[in-house]
C-alpha cells in the first residue's frame, strides 16, 4: 500500500513538473513572438494605407468614429505639405463573411470617392470568397468600386439591385466585403475634413484611372 502511495505521488509530481515546465515555455514563446508579431501587424497596416491613399505628407492622429452601437472605426486622415487634407483611410470590416471576419483599409479621397482598397484579413474559400483581394479593383464588367462615391452609387451586390458584380459562386463573401466598404464610408463621412452631403452629390467627381495608379 506504502508502495502505491509513494508511487502516485511521485506520479503527481511529475505531472505538476511538467505542467509548470510547459506553462513557463509557453509564456516564453509567447514573449519571444509577441513583438515580431506586433510589428508585421503594424508594418501591414503601414503598407496598406499608403497603398489606398492619394500621395501626403503625413497623417493626423487616429480618429476613433463610431458607425453604430458598440462599433467603432479607426480613420486615419492624410495631408499634404501645406497640411491640406487630401483624403482618409479606414480601417473596416464585417463579421458576416463566409468563413468568419474579414477586414479592409479603404481609402477615400477628399470628396469621398474611393481610391483603393486592400485585404487585412479573410479567411474565405480559397480560389472562391478570396477572389476579393483583386477582385473588386479589376475594370471587369461591373466590379471596380474605385472612383466610386458610397453616398452617391449603390455598393451592393446586383442581384439585390446594386451596382457591383458578386464575385463567381461568393455571393456571401461580397456581401460581406461591400457592408465593409459602405461602413468604412460611413466612418468618413463622420470625420470633420470630410465633404456635406450635398457637396459629395454635387462635386464628387470620380478619380480617373491614371490617379487611382
Amino acid at each position: 500500500m506504502k508502495k502505491l502511495t509513494s508511487s502516485f505521488k511521485n506520479m503527481l509530481i511529475s505531472l505538476l513538473s511538467i505542467s509548470v515546465f510547459s506553462a513557463l515555455t509557453l509564456g516564453s514563446v509567447y514573449t519571444l513572438t509577441k513583438e515580431p508579431i506586433e510589428k508585421s501587424k503594424n508594418a501591414k497596416q503601414e503598407n496598406a494605407i499608403k497603398e489606398v491613399l492619394p500621395k501626403f505628407d503625413h497623417l493626423s492622429a487616429t480618429e476613433k468614429i463610431p458607425v453604430s452601437a458598440g462599433d467603432t472605426l479607426n480613420v486615419y486622415k492624410a495631408y499634404d505639405k501645406n497640411n491640406v487634407f487630401v483624403g482618409a483611410a479606414v480601417e473596416t470590416n464585417s463579421k458576416k463573411g463566409f468563413a468568419g471576419d474579414i477586414k479592409l483599409m479603404v481609402g477615400f479621397d477628399r470628396n469621398g470617392n474611393i481610391i483603393n482598397y486592400s485585404v487585412l484579413e479573410q479567411k474565405e474559400t480559397p480560389g472562391l470568397g478570396s477572389k476579393m483581394t483583386d477582385w473588386f479593383k479589376t475594370p471587369n464588367g461591373k466590379r471596380d468600386i474605385r472612383g466610386k462615391n458610397p453616398a452617391i452609387n449603390n455598393l451592393s451586390v446586383s442581384k439585390d439591385g446594386g451596382e457591383i458584380d458578386a464575385i463567381t459562386a461568393a455571393t456571401i463573401s461580397s456581401r460581406a466585403f461591400l457592408e465593409a466598404v459602405n461602413k468604412a464610408y460611413r466612418a468618413y463621412a463622420g470625420n470633420s475634413n470630410a465633404p456635406k452631403a450635398q457637396d459629395a452629390n454635387s462635386g464628387a467627381s470620380p478619380i480617373s484611372k491614371t490617379e487611382q495608379k
